[in-house]
């Protein structure tokens, strides 16, 4: 599946659940972030997060342009890092929360993009019970869903702002790439 087709499926689906499409905010991040340059969806949308201003709307979807230099040494030493890349990203201000997301993703995945639910993992935060309950509910065992720390499953901007817990969705490429054990083991699987 190509950049274009993934991209246009990930924003149809939240478009067909109430989100507004949000066009893509410049890469030069605006000045109250603290930072340079954008690197993550959801920096576009921090006034409405701090409450600074009523957001227009109230669930957003994006394909944001970004910039990470934080994970720079990992860059062509693994599938995943890069320094440019486009974020998809569905936003909530206050309209829902961990269950829709939990819920919207794994059927983006699993129907929106057909990966078969068996080769999935799941990680949430290391104390986020809901959201290992949640994952569980949704199918996935408890097996294949790893709590992880603060480095891997705690979002923040590296400066003053928005932050919390978040979960990930990870789909296992198979043995050729890595021995078994999920995102733990080895995140390129």
């Amino acid at each position: 599946m190509d950049g274009d087709r993934i991209r246009e499926t990930f924003l149809a689906f939240f478009e067909t659940r109430g989100h507004t499409r949000v066009r893509s905010a410049s890469l030069i991040a605006p000045p109250e972030s603290g930072l340079l340059l954008t690197g993550a969806g959801m920096m576009q949308f921090i006034p409405y997060f701090l409450g600074q201003s009523e957001p227009p709307y109230p669930r957003a979807a994006s394909s944001q342009k970004c910039f990470r230099a934080v994970d720079i040494e990992n860059v062509g030493h693994t599938d995943r890092h890069l320094t440019m890349f486009e974020m998809l990203g569905n936003f909530s201000f206050g309209d829902y929360f961990k269950a829709e997301s939990c819920a919207w993703g794994l059927e983006l995945v699993t129907e929106g993009f057909g990966v078969d639910p068996s080769r999935l993992w799941t990680s949430v935060y290391s104390d986020d019970d809901d959201a290992f309950a949640i994952w569980q509910d949704l199918g996935i065992p408890a097996s294949r869903i790893v709590r992880r720390g603060k480095v891997d499953n705690y979002w923040w901007t590296h400066a003053a702002g928005p932050a919390g817990p978040c979960s990930e969705i990870f789909v296992d490429r198979g043995e050729r790439f890595c021995a078994e054990g999920g995102p733990d083991v080895d995140e390129d699987r």
